[in-house]
């Protein structure tokens, strides 16, 4: 048995025995979706950056760095940047004014049936980009690592969506909650160590560090070429480049707030304080983890080396190969399974919340009302929520292969929650005259607007025809929208959206209701305790 097959058995084994402990605590509504709201500041806000932490930032991020230098760089500024937002704008009003989900907040002031059918076709069709992205990588990335132990990428994405339908059938959000802080733990522990080991390789001198950057060696056909690593332009090229760098930026900045899996975690906590708390721990380690991506990411250009990441399994091996270089097989065996358990955490993350929205919001509040018809349906349609979620999406992410380009999916799921829930949040809390109409109204145009930009995008289209790679694309045909990201036009037309509805709309406001709202979300005044 391989190394890396026994700590991926390791991690599992400690994982389940979570879910255990948790299953023997989770009774009744409240216990399942937020943990009976006992999660201290502290513990949320490391599961917080646990669930925020996705494969795409630990080894999607340091590959960007490794082949592109400064402009992957960039990425890791936009995540960071990304919770201020949260922190100034949405996590105290949030916890204030909800219950369980996004529409709780929206419904509050709002017309409950339109508004929560709407939100919850947001919140899956936002998962569930999110969710595929995940388990295509997942499946790619397992099936590499363990292909000595005759693991291929279809039983990989069977394995990861059959462990993730597990911690939130029976642990639900209180599993969900340690499965993440546990790999927060140990991915902040191994990049932590591997940075050291960067600067150790490089006898802790920075100059020394910043002048291999400077001059990376590398082979273009044939002929050895340096390039300074510290100058923008490899990845972001005229004459879109800039334009494309600013898109992705307001998505990740302005789509942070309105990510479904990270806003249901400011439920689990027992006040607003300790969610504002629960915040800056999530701050600080997300801060501490993408300050630490340069090193990763500039380690594996300077000291592996483009060519040799190139010939074992491409830019998303960057940090396990330069962790294989630096400290072994062994540390390649923790560094794959902390990037297995970082998979594991995000899509437990992801499932809970999509199970949450459509039994809470769809099931309960749309279909019969507001009222429960037996004790207990509402957590049993959300744990049948959970396995047709996880099933569906190793069903979609196997039929798509492990060849198709899903890089566009993560950026697409924060352009989306950005257009879509963003606005919709925002007007609630701080407009008085937002009503009903506007609310949908924003809520579609978000939605429709990012998928079609997206859809006319070199992501779906092919930038040239002429070299298209077989299933790299799904249009092979010249790209309309020349954005990769398209939350620079999508963001400011789901606020036109939910602003022309509104003063289009003859609904009347609910003055009464917002000056109820606007106390509860401020002082706590009536919160779910």
């Amino acid at each position: 048995m391989s190394t890396s097959l026994i700590m991926f058995v390791i991690f599992i084994a400690i994982t389940l025995g979570i879910t255990y402990w948790a299953a023997q605590r989770t009774s009744g509504t409240t216990s399942f979706f937020a943990a009976n709201r006992q999660i201290t500041g502290w513990q949320n806000g490391i599961a917080i950056a646990g669930d925020y932490m996705s494969a795409a930032s630990f080894l999607g991020i340091a590959g960007l760095i490794a082949f592109n230098g400064y402009d992957g760089f960039m990425y890791s500024v936009g995540f960071l940047v990304a919770y201020l937002t949260v922190l100034l704008i949405v996590a105290e009003p949030l916890r204030n004014s909800g219950k369980y989900t996004m529409a709780d907040v929206l419904a509050y002031r709002l017309s409950a049936r339109p508004v929560r059918s709407m939100a919850a076709i947001s919140t899956l069709t936002v998962t569930t980009f999110y969710m595929i992205a995940q388990m295509v990588g997942a499946g790619t990335l397992v099936a590499l690592l363990l292909k000595d132990s005759g693991i291929n990428y279809n039983w990989a994405v069977v394995g990861v969506g059959a462990l993730m339908i597990i911690y939130v059938v029976f642990g639900g959000m209180l599993a969900t909650t340690w499965v993440q802080i546990v790999k927060a733990v140990l991915l902040m522990g191994g990049t932590l160590l591997l940075s050291i080991l960067v600067l150790a390789h490089f006898n802790f001198d920075l100059g020394a560090f910043f002048h291999a950057i400077t001059h990376v060696q590398s082979t273009v056909e044939g002929k050895p070429v340096t390039t300074n690593y510290l100058n923008p332009g490899l990845l972001y090229k005229p004459p879109w480049g800039a334009l494309d760098l600013l898109s992705l930026g307001l998505a990740l900045v302005l789509g942070t707030a309105g990510l479904p899996h990270i806003l249901v975690r400011f439920y689990t906590v027992p006040s607003a304080k300790i969610a504002r708390t629960s915040v800056v721990w999530a701050i600080a380690i997300i801060g501490t983890f993408y300050i630490l991506t340069t090193f990763l990411g500039f380690g594996a250009a300077t000291i592996v080396g483009k060519g040799f990441i190139t010939t074992n399994g491409g830019t998303n091996m960057s940090a396990p190969l330069l962790a294989q270089n630096l400290g072994g097989d062994i540390f390649f065996a923790f560094i794959s399974s902390v990037a297995f358990a970082t998979i594991l955490a995000v899509v437990a993350g992801l499932t809970i919340s999509a199970s949450t929205s459509f039994s809470h919001d769809f099931w309960t509040n749309v279909v019969h009302g507001g009222e429960e018809r037996t004790k207990g349906q509402e957590v049993f349609v959300a744990r049948m929520s959970a396995l047709v979620v996880g099933a569906l999406s190793i069903l979609i992410a196997i039929l798509l292969g492990p060849t198709f380009n899903v890089a566009y999916m993560v950026g697409l799921a924060f352009a989306l929650a950005a257009a879509a829930n963003l606005p919709a949040i925002l007007f609630s809390l701080f407009w008085k005259r937002f009503n009903t109409v506007g609310a949908v109204t924003g809520m579609a145009t978000g939605i429709i607007a990012t998928l079609v930009f997206i859809i006319i995008s070199p992501s779906i289209m092919a930038v040239d025809p002429d070299t298209l790679t077989a299933g790299r694309h799904l249009i092979q045909a010249k790209a309309i929208f020349p954005l990769a990201n398209p939350g620079i036009v999508s963001i400011p037309l789901g606020f036109i959206g939910a602003y022309l509805g509104t003063i289009l709309s003859h609904e009347p406001a609910s003055e009464a209701k917002y000056n109820e709202l606007n106390v509860r979300a401020n002082t706590g005044l009536g919160a779910e305790v």
